[in-house]
């Protein structure tokens, strides 16, 4: 056998070896995903923050009306004290998710005094950015993150990276009801989870 054919060889075993990795790696992350949505914390915050979701016009989306509504029941449990919601406009003259947010649980009863808005960010991980100097401000140390449960794994890693002192609470029901509206969601979560743990190697590469 020449050197060549050797070389082809040892190339299309590693590319396979690759290839057998990158599946292994997004079936595990995939389910870990899917495991993750039972986790549920009972402690007492100091606030949740809601992350944001679609709006239409003054009114929450189904996705981000089962957040918010989420949030509400957490509040009047008294498992959390205030509510953070987070989310900005997705056009000019457009209100943002975290004002579509504030106003709906005004309107269920709770406190304005005990909501904080967030209005800027796009992205999960500007939800939260953003949210830490609003939250210091009020005094606030400790958070339950509340989102569907498919995206709760994805939301307490970037919360973790940002040090903050956060415990999960999903959505206990969610407008993500058939795998035919799940699978996609799952698939975009995996991606981005994966996405953002490359991310992470890569800026701290001595990190396990």
């Amino acid at each position: 056998m020449t050197s060549r054919r050797i070389t082809k060889r040892w190339i299309l075993i590693m590319a396979l070896t690759v290839v057998f990795v990158g599946i292994l790696w997004t079936v595990v992350t995939a389910v870990r995903i899917s495991s993750y949505t039972n986790e549920d914390s009972s402690r007492v915050s100091d606030a949740a923050i809601i992350l944001g979701a679609a709006v239409e016009g003054d009114n929450p989306s189904p996705v981000f009306r089962e957040r918010i509504e989420h949030g509400i029941e957490l509040y009047r449990q008294g498992t959390v004290r205030n509510l953070l919601f987070t989310g900005g406009s997705s056009g000019e003259g457009e209100h943002t998710e975290a004002e579509v947010g504030q106003k709906y649980a005004i309107t269920h009863g709770v406190d304005p005094a005990n909501i904080r808005i967030e209005t800027t960010s796009r992205i999960t991980e500007e939800n939260l950015v953003n949210s830490i100097p609003i939250g210091e401000q009020a005094g606030y140390e400790t958070y339950t993150i509340v989102s569907d449960p498919l995206h709760m794994k994805r939301a307490m890693k970037l919360a973790a990276g940002l040090g903050m002192d956060a415990v999960p609470s999903p959505t206990r029901t969610t407008a993500y009801r058939t795998w035919r509206s799940k699978f996609p969601f799952l698939a975009r979560e995996t991606m981005m989870y994966m996405g953002y743990t490359i991310k992470g190697w890569i800026d701290n590469p001595q990190q396990p």
